[in-house]
């Protein structure tokens, strides 16, 4: 009797564990057959694209030797490499010393000073570029302060890219900067330790691994970035609107791949770079450390504050020219206040439905997007069988990170733009907009959860597993809710990136589906800058209403779900 119970529990766990296993495999499966077909396909079909003729034919490198013997081609090249330095390096230096100032004095008005200094990233980026012009352009306001330089060229895209990218520099750098130890700083003033020596020897060290990463970022932004330089670049070329040029322009596509291929290179650099800075990097801090605490100094306190200011002036002053700008009747010649230029239907064909459309692409990408990525993390971080299957799936995880929007865009159209694809008919609908834009910022979030799921402690499934739960079960009973605010993390960031890009949809959209980030940059080369303005304005103020609803659905998911953490 006793042995026919035994047998009938081991075949009933036994079930138990190849149902679960039914399950892992088939979520695995559906993930595998995603990655290949949206990530992996689109980005061989455009390597095939560089290496054919117009008419379908293999040439070998003809392209790419074509490509490196016209001398604005390679003046593009020279110019993106350029530009990427300059504003790495600016915006390296920047963003450490507000991010310094934030974590390391005891100045008033933090909050405040940080909300300022992460503000940028609500906007698109053809939003500082318009601003820009109204600011340093021909007829701007204040181009006198460029002494007599035009602001369409280096100095405009390099200004616009310093103001998009100063946020992204910024969070990582806080974070670095934040976590140190202060019995550090307690040895160097009993050793009476200069400031200056300690700094290079205590917080530089600290945080060097930030800073690289920072700069590594940085320089993947600058030059994978389209809207910036094709606002206010004019006759200053970059790779990535050289793709556009080859592809909308010329419709030559096989040149178009080529150039994708060359962007695609440095940004695969910088992500090889910053994968082994990564593994290089040791946490600072153990069970002995003591957080540091910043102690009051006149001085510093005071510079620190000067300095935010002074950024803060700056972010506001692009931010509100922008709003000004969408608010004058005719600039420059008539400067009267008028909401005309938020009347889209009489400024545009499309009148307000890419705003609209965009307000639909972002919510079908944060609600699919936190779906797809959070419980295909949970199967690579948390499944119990299949460990080659999962490692590979992680690999494969991370390859849309080191992929420019305009190549995956331009993948996109070699794949799916196809009569023998049975997929084509996803081309120029709503969704496929969504699955190129969370497969565009997958890795981001992808990270993110398993960031959040590596806090859990593992005795949640050494316990499960002994009493015989259901991975499922306790994927919606314990998982889901303790990582809840990871996931509208994840939500608010899909959210944010699908209303605000513009390279990743570029090639993609139709006349039904044309999202507003794509309709500001049509109504700026159409001469209507004020309405490109007011369009861009609207994209900030939808962002910025958005993460005010999430920071308030955060705090009280938080108080329901996180008590665990507090105990």
């Amino acid at each position: 009797m006793r042995q026919r119970a035994a047998t009938f529990t081991a075949q009933h766990v036994t079930a138990k564990l190849s149902k679960d296993n039914m399950v892992l495999f088939s979520l695995l499966t559906v993930l595998f057959v995603g990655m290949a077909l949206f990530i992996l396909m689109p980005l061989w079909a455009m390597v095939k694209k560089s290496v054919q003729n117009s008419d379908g034919e293999f040439v070998g490198l003809a392209n790419f030797a074509n490509y490196f013997t016209t001398d604005s081609l390679w003046f593009s090249l020279s110019n993106t490499m350029t530009l990427g330095l300059i504003v790495t390096v600016v915006v390296g230096v920047l963003a450490f010393g507000y991010a310094f100032a934030l974590t390391r004095s005891c100045m008033p008005f933090k909050g405040l000073f940080h909300l300022m200094g992460t503000a940028p990233i609500l906007a698109p980026s053809l939003l500082p570029a318009i601003s820009l012009i109204f600011l340093f352009g021909n007829q701007g306001i204040a181009k006198e302060l460029l002494q007599g330089h035009s602001v369409y060229g280096l100095i405009g895209v390099s200004l616009g890219l310093i103001f998009w990218t100063f946020p992204h520099a910024l969070m990582i750098l806080t974070t670095s900067l934040r976590t140190s130890d202060a019995r550090l700083y307690e040895a160097a003033r009993a050793l009476k330790t200069s400031p200056i020596k300690t700094f290079f020897m205590i917080t530089l060290p600290a945080a060097k691994y930030g800073v690289i990463s920072t700069l590594i970022v940085v320089f993947t932004l600058v030059v994978c970035d389209f809207g910036v330089p094709k606002v206010i670049g004019g006759s200053y070329s970059v790779l990535a609107t050289d793709i556009f040029k080859q592809v909308v322009g010329q419709q030559n596509f096989s040149m178009g791949a080529v150039t994708s291929i060359l962007l695609l290179l440095p940004a695969v650099l910088a992500f090889a770079v910053d994968r082994w800075v990564q593994k290089k990097q040791k946490s600072m801090l153990d069970t002995r450390s003591v957080p540091y605490q910043p102690s009051p100094n006149k001085l510093r306190d005071s510079l620190c504050f000067i300095y935010c200011l002074l950024v803060s002036l700056a972010v506001l002053a692009v931010l509100g020219m922008a709003v000004y700008g969408s608010l004058v009747t005719f600039w420059p010649w008539n400067k009267a206040l008028t909401l005309n230029n938020y009347n889209f239907a009489e400024m545009s064909t499309y009148g307000w439905s890419p705003y609209f459309n965009s307000l639909k692409l972002a919510t079908w990408t944060a609600i699919i997007g936190s779906v797809v990525i959070f419980v295909g993390a949970y199967c690579i971080e948390k499944g119990r069988a299949f460990a080659p299957i999962r490692q590979a799936m992680q690999m494969m995880s991370v390859i849309p990170m080191a992929v420019p929007g305009l190549v995956l865009g331009l993948g996109y159209i070699f794949y799916f733009n196809d009569a023998n694809n049975p997929l084509g008919v996803l081309y120029g609908t709503m969704a496929f907009l969504v699955i190129n834009t969370v497969v565009h910022y997958y890795t981001v979030g992808h990270m993110t959860a398993l960031t959040v799921l590596k806090q859990l402690p593992t005795e949640i499934e050494a316990t499960a597993a002994s009493v015989k739960l259901p991975q499922y079960k306790l994927f919606f009973k314990v998982s889901l809710p303790c990582c809840l605010p990871a996931v509208l993390d994840i939500a608010i960031y899909l959210f944010i990136n699908a209303l605000t890009t513009t390279s990743a949809v570029v090639f993609l959209y139709s006349t039904n589906t044309i999202p507003a980030s794509v309709a500001v940059l049509n109504m700026d080369d159409a001469g209507q800058t004020g309405s490109a303005a007011a369009m861009a304005v609207m994209i900030m103020l939808s962002a910025a209403i958005a993460k005010l609803l999430h920071m308030f659905v955060g705090k009280v998911f938080e108080a329901k779900t996180q008590a665990w953490r507090k105990r």
